[in-house]
């Protein structure tokens, strides 16, 4: 997730901040912003077109979050982009769910499926049965879970997810495979498929 940034400057300043220094914060959202508004484009862009929440939107919320992760100590510019990729998929869930409730299903937000494999083809699926999937693969394996959170929403590359979660790349390369085949099968062909 290479940023254009100093990757020892940003890291700096997310210990600094961590340290409860709020001018690190100050210096480190406009040096994150860019690389911010490419993840929650590439969000946006596995969502139906007419989706409500913009990218500008999606940013600012996980501003907001972000901001408020004061008992995080960063460890580096991948743990960041990790933390964010996952409060930008909650915001985005949470907005589904708003939206469904709104339209008592009209608004369920779907997404390409085809991002967890090509293998698996192009198809959609919605958001909360993704989102549910995920939470019911955290309960049988936490390691599994992260990495395709950190792999499909975060965007990170294997090497950036072995890094960020202290395992070998061959390691998240494993996982990643039997964890998306396992997604799957529960949208696909379980009781989250619509």
């Amino acid at each position: 997730m290479p940023d254009g940034t100093n990757q020892t400057d940003l890291t700096q300043l997310l210990v600094d901040w961590s340290q409860g220094r709020p001018e690190a914060l100050d210096a480190l959202l406009p040096r994150v912003h860019s690389e911010l508004q490419k993840l929650a484009g590439a969000y946006l862009r596995r969502e139906r077109p007419d989706h409500t929440l913009e990218s500008g939107a999606l940013v600012n919320e996980a501003y907001l979050r972000l901001i408020q992760q004061d008992r995080v100590q960063w460890k580096n510019r991948t743990h960041f982009y990790g933390v964010a990729a996952q409060l930008m998929r909650r915001i985005l869930v949470d907005h589904a769910r708003s939206r469904a409730a709104l339209k008592r299903g009209a608004g369920v937000t779907m997404l390409s499926v085809s991002h967890l494999g090509e293998e698996y083809g192009p198809q959609a699926l919605d958001l909360i049965a993704l989102d549910a999937a995920l939470t019911k693969l955290a309960e049988l394996d936490p390691q599994q879970s992260r990495i395709v959170e950190l792999r499909f929403f975060g965007e990170l590359s294997v090497e950036e997810t072995a890094e960020l979660l202290g395992i070998s790349p061959a390691t998240v390369k494993r996982e990643w495979a039997l964890a998306k085949g396992w997604l799957y099968r529960q949208i696909a062909g379980g009781s989250y498929a619509r």
